[in-house]
Order: C-alpha cells, then sequence, then structure tokens
C-alpha cells in the first residue's frame, strides 16, 4: 500500500532544498557578478590605487593680485589588513607624538561603519590629516617600520591676506552628507564650506588623478602596473579673477571697526562686486589647519556672529534710501510730477496721523525732496496713489502696481549673486495687509512704507544694487563677485541688463535730487570732492539706536561705482554712512586716500559704537 503522505513529505523536502540551492546561486551570483565589492576585495591584494588630488584653483583680485592659493600637505592613510599583528604601537604613536589611548579611539572610529560608511580593510582609510612638513619628514624616516601606514600628498588653501573672509569662504573636510550628495567625495576629502569656495566648488575642485600600484603576494609594492597605462593624472581646478578690489576691500574692514554693519560697492557697468564687507569679521587665515574646526565652533558661538555676511543675510528697513523708488513709481505713474508741491509742517500730518520731519522749506518738490529728505513729501504721495480709486480702482490693485515696481528694482527676492546665503527681504503686497487689517486699510495705514520703514526690510546689497540702477538710468545687472571663471565664459544671468518699470525721464530727475543732496542737502560733506557724487541718507527706525545708511554713486555722469552703507545703531545716515560712502568712492576712483581723507578714514576706524549683548 503506497504512502501518499510520505511521498508528498518528500516533495516538501525537495523542493525545500532546492530552494535553498537557488538561493545560494542567486546570492553568489550577486556577490561575485554584480556586487563589485568581492572584486574590489580581491583587487585589493594584487593592486595599490593611491588617489591624487588635483590642485585647487587660485583665486585673484580685480587687479591680478593672488588672494587665496595652496600650500603642500600631508594625510596619514592606513590599509587595516596589512597592519593587523604587524604594527610596535608604541613606537608609532612617538613618531607622530600621540598618545595610545588616541590611536585607539581613532582605528576604532575608522572601523565604525556609523561614522566611516566607506570603511573596508583592504583599501586606504583616513587616519590623520593635515601633517605639517616637520611631522612629515620625521616620519616619512621611519615609515619603513609601519606597514599598512602611506602618506598622501595633497594642499591646504593659503590666504594672502586678512579680508574678504565672507566673500571667499573656506575649505573644510567633507561630511556624510556630502558624500551622500556627490560620490566625487571621499571621506577626508574637502570641500568649500562657505562663500565661493562652497558656490564655485565643481569649478576650483578640478578632477582626481589615480595612480595603480601592483603588489606582490606579501603586499610589497613592485612598482607601477603596466608601466602606468591605467593611471589618470589629476586635473587641476579652474582660477578665478573676482570682481573685489583688495585695496578697496581692506580700505572697507578698516572703516568698519568697531561697529556693526556693512558696506557693499558695485561697478555699475558691469554688476562686479568691487567690495564687500560684512562687521564683525574674522580671518580667513583662521579657518586653516588642526585648529580649523576648533575656531569655526567659537565664532559660530560668538554672540556677534562673525559669520554671518550681513550684506546678503542682513535684512533691513532701508530707511530714506528708499525714498528714491518711491519718487520713480509716483513720477511714472503720473502721481506727481517734477513741479508737485506737498506740505511739510514738521511732517507728514491728516486725519490725526503724523509722520515727524525735520526742518526745511514748506512746501517742497521734487529734486528739493529728495535732497532734504521730506518724510511728509514721499507719504503724501502714496496716500495719493493709493486712494486713486479712479485709476486703479481699489487699493488693493493699486498696492500691487506699486508692488510690481518695487521687485522690478530687484527687492522682494533674492538678486541671484553668487554667494550661498543670500536674503529676499521683504516686500509687501496687497494680500499681506488683507490678512492683517482683514481688508480694510488703506493708504495711511501702510504709510511708513514710502519712507522705508514699516513692513519692508532690504539687504545691504538690494540697497547699492538701488544705487547702481540709479547710476545707470534705469537697469542693472545681477550682481556678482567673479568676474571670470579660467576657460569658461560667465554665466549669462551676470551678463544680461535687467530695466525697471520706471521710466528714463523719472531716473533723471532722481539723480539731480541726489546730486542736490550732495551739494547742499543731507549730504552735503560730498561736496569736498573734486568728483560729482550722488547720494541719499537714511535713519532706519530701530528698537533701539537709529541705523545709519548711505547709498550713491560717482561720478554722476559717467558711473563706475555705486555703493551702500549700513552702520547699526549708528544715528543719522549722515553720522556714519555718508563720510565711509565717500572715503571709499575717493579710494576707487583715485587709487588712494588724499592726507586729509587718511586722516578722516583714521578717525573713523577709532570710532566705536557701544553695543549691549542684550540686542544682539
Amino acid at each position: 500500500m503506497v504512502d501518499y503522505n510520505l511521498e508528498k513529505r518528500s516533495y516538501v523536502i525537495g523542493g525545500v532544498a532546492i530552494a535553498i540551492v537557488i538561493i545560494y546561486i542567486i546570492r553568489l551570483f550577486t556577490l561575485q557578478i554584480m556586487s563589485e565589492d568581492y572584486k574590489k576585495n580581491a583587487d585589493s591584494n594584487a593592486f595599490l590605487k593611491q588617489i591624487e588630488f588635483p590642485s585647487r584653483g587660485a583665486i585673484y583680485d580685480r587687479n591680478g593680485k593672488l588672494m587665496v592659493y595652496n600650500q603642500p600637505s600631508y594625510d596619514l592613510m592606513v590599509v587595516m589588513k596589512e597592519q593587523e599583528g604587524r604594527l610596535d604601537t608604541l613606537d608609532f604613536c612617538n613618531s607622530l607624538g600621540i598618545t595610545k589611548e588616541a590611536f585607539e579611539k581613532r582605528m576604532e572610529d575608522i572601523k565604525d561603519r556609523s561614522k566611516n560608511p566607506g570603511y573596508s580593510r583592504y583599501t586606504q582609510q583616513l587616519f590623520m590629516t593635515q601633517l605639517s612638513d616637520k611631522d612629515f619628514s620625521v616620519f616619512q624616516e621611519k615609515m619603513f617600520r609601519f606597514p599598512g601606514f602611506y602618506v598622501q600628498k595633497r594642499s591646504v588653501r593659503e590666504y594672502t591676506y586678512p579680508y574678504a573672509a565672507h566673500v571667499l569662504g573656506d575649505v573644510g573636510e567633507v561630511s556624510e552628507s556630502d558624500i551622500e550628495e556627490d560620490d566625487y567625495y571621499q571621506p577626508g576629502d574637502y570641500i568649500g564650506k562657505l562663500g565661493i569656495e562652497k558656490h564655485y566648488e565643481k569649478e576650483l575642485r578640478g578632477v582626481k588623478g589615480v595612480k595603480i600600484l601592483l603588489r606582490d603576494a606579501r603586499g610589497r609594492i613592485q612598482g607601477s602596473y603596466q608601466n602606468g597605462k591605467f593611471d589618470q593624472r589629476p586635473v587641476a581646478g579652474k582660477d578665478l579673477t573676482l570682481g573685489i578690489d583688495v585695496n578697496l576691500q581692506a580700505l572697507g574692514e578698516r572703516l568698519l571697526q568697531g561697529k556693526i554693519g556693512s558696506i557693499v560697492a558695485i561697478d555699475p557697468r558691469d554688476g562686479s562686486v568691487l567690495a564687500m564687507v560684512s562687521s564683525p569679521s574674522y580671518d580667513p587665515r583662521k579657518l586653516v589647519g588642526k585648529n580649523r574646526g576648533k575656531m569655526h565652533r567659537w565664532l559660530s558661538q560668538n554672540p556677534w556672529k562673525p559669520l554671518l555676511n550681513r550684506s546678503i543675510m542682513g535684512q533691513y528697513p532701508p530707511g530714506s534710501t528708499f525714498k528714491t523708488t518711491q519718487a520713480l513709481t509716483y513720477l511714472t505713474e503720473g502721481i506727481i510730477t517734477p513741479g508737485t508741491a506737498f506740505p511739510c509742517n514738521h511732517g507728514f500730518s491728516y486725519r490725526g496721523l503724523h509722520v515727524g520731519c525735520h526742518g526745511h522749506p514748506s512746501p517742497i518738490a521734487l529734486v528739493d525732496a529728495i535732497s532734504t529728505s521730506c518724510n511728509g513729501y514721499f507719504c503724501w504721495g502714496l496716500y495719493y496713489m493709493l486712494g486713486n480709486k479712479s485709476k486703479y480702482g481699489s487699493v488693493q490693485n493699486a498696492m500691487t502696481i506699486w508692488k510690481n515696481y518695487m521687485v522690478s528694482m530687484g527687492f522682494g527676492y533674492k538678486l541671484g549673486i553668487d554667494l550661498p546665503g543670500e536674503k529676499r527681504g521683504l516686500i509687501p503686497n496687497a494680500q499681506f495687509y488683507d490678512k492683517a487689517y482683514k481688508g480694510s486699510w488703506n493708504g495711511l495705514t501702510v504709510i511708513s512704507i514710502s519712507i522705508g520703514q514699516g513692513e519692508v526690510n532690504l539687504t545691504p546689497l538690494q540697497i547699492a544694487n538701488l544705487g547702481a540702477t540709479i547710476a545707470n538710468r534705469g537697469y542693472y545687472y545681477v550682481p556678482h563677485v567673479v568676474r571670470k571663471v579660467q576657460g569658461e565664459p560667465l554665466d549669462t544671468l551676470y551678463t544680461r541688463r535687467h530695466y525697471t518699470k520706471a521710466s528714463k525721464r523719472a531716473y533723471n530727475y532722481v539723480v539731480a535730487g541726489m546730486r542736490s543732496s550732495a551739494l547742499r542737502g543731507t549730504c552735503k560733506m560730498l561736496s569736498r570732492y573734486d568728483f560729482e557724487a550722488c547720494g541719499k541718507t537714511g535713519t532706519a527706525q530701530n528698537r533701539g539706536h537709529d541705523h545709519s545708511v548711505f547709498m550713491g554713486f560717482a561720478p554722476m555722469n559717467n558711473p563706475k561705482i555705486a555703493i551702500a552703507v549700513y552702520v547699526e545703531n549708528g544715528g543719522w545716515g549722515a553720522d556714519y554712512g555718508v563720510p565711509i560712502g565717500g572715503l571709499m568712492m575717493e579710494q576707487y576712483l583715485k587709487g588712494k586716500l588724499s592726507p586729509a581723507s587718511e586722516s578722516q578714514a583714521a578717525q573713523m576706524q577709532a570710532r566705536r559704537i557701544a553695543y549691549g549683548s542684550s540686542s544682539r
């Protein structure tokens, strides 16, 4: 009699056995054919692939002065398989000047795949970075005693000047996220962390090379594999030429010592940044070498935020520099004419609302209103624009038109400068006020935006770009710090003209007002220069002492420099903004300061503003 249950059971057992065999075959196929790990481990017994790092591109200022270059450095690499059981640990530690505990901890960290995802006992792993020439020389003499350890030559950044840290940025060791985002990098590699080092990383880094060495059965190097037939030479990174004038940058950093703020200077002819100062700053040479991590941690914890690039990240009320944008809008829209005069009895007063102003003749027309920085004039202009229902239909429509003018001038959105971290500022729109005031608002409700207060916030870069736009009578180039990338054309983003909605006629009247301000108005200290400077002061209200602001350009009819100065808690625009702006213009246009100006610069450098830590 046949036992069908037993027969079925044998089929099941046979099926399971076949399934196991198939699983093993698939797994072996995956490991040996599909996966490269097995091949890598096998190859590593016969070959040693040494990475050859390319020279990182150098960085020059606009006049060809070398700002950033490379110095040789050495990394110590280890192949775990080769050093196991063969290393005199005490001798090794004494040769490097480290403790046994530090050695053991580093070896454990290398093996820890959570800290070192690319770990393999058969390939080179980073043990120590940036050996000095002295340490390298000592270790090289004894290296034959330490099997499995190799020295790999690379380079570190060196900075010629202690200036422009926020522009240049720095280079540091890659993070796990960097490695995940780009398979070019391996643990121990370096990458641009800030500034143009980060923005232009792919251009600066170059292309790695590789040298394949042949090993015998005992792991000893026998020479190049096939006489270097399969070696790949590294390709050096591309050099960058900046728009920065290092002498102008140095003066700007001098003038902002002891102050918190920013200076941005732009060449309006092409949008290149001539100087970008953020204060407080730091010496970029401090973020090089083994102490980089410690120094970076100290800077990041400093309450005065020296790592913050206020030129593109600081968002401030522009104060009266913003009145120029209102004049351009009102004129182009036909709300006013150049001859339109408004009363100003120490300010704007209407229906119980009062916005104060300093004493000056009244009524006043446009050019004089810009020259004297009349608050009342621009408040009246906004009131009549937003209340013009016959032209716009509603306050919301009028506000949208107003906002579109501001956006066309480069406000409310990032300009697109070639630096990481740029902020957009804030230009309110009708929806913003509808939400804030539940749809019930008018020109009086938002009157403060006409004088650069209220909800309006700009970056110093945007204020400087406003100066460049007025200098060009209605257009600007997107500001950029890099003028030239070796062997490459400049991105078309930085070569296109951007025209605003305001008319050229309107710009001519605003220029006349800014020139009048330099001759007899709030910027009259600019009249001492032998070039035709145009300027507009700003005094931005703040929870503490007012901010001192200046925006201007020179010469009037052939502009070569546009500039914005912003000094936190500096008071009137004429207190800090105007004198700093004038000195920067003179330095760039004349190539040096006159003796009288040098004396003024020394005095400005020595001036300190007493900031309270509670306000930071």
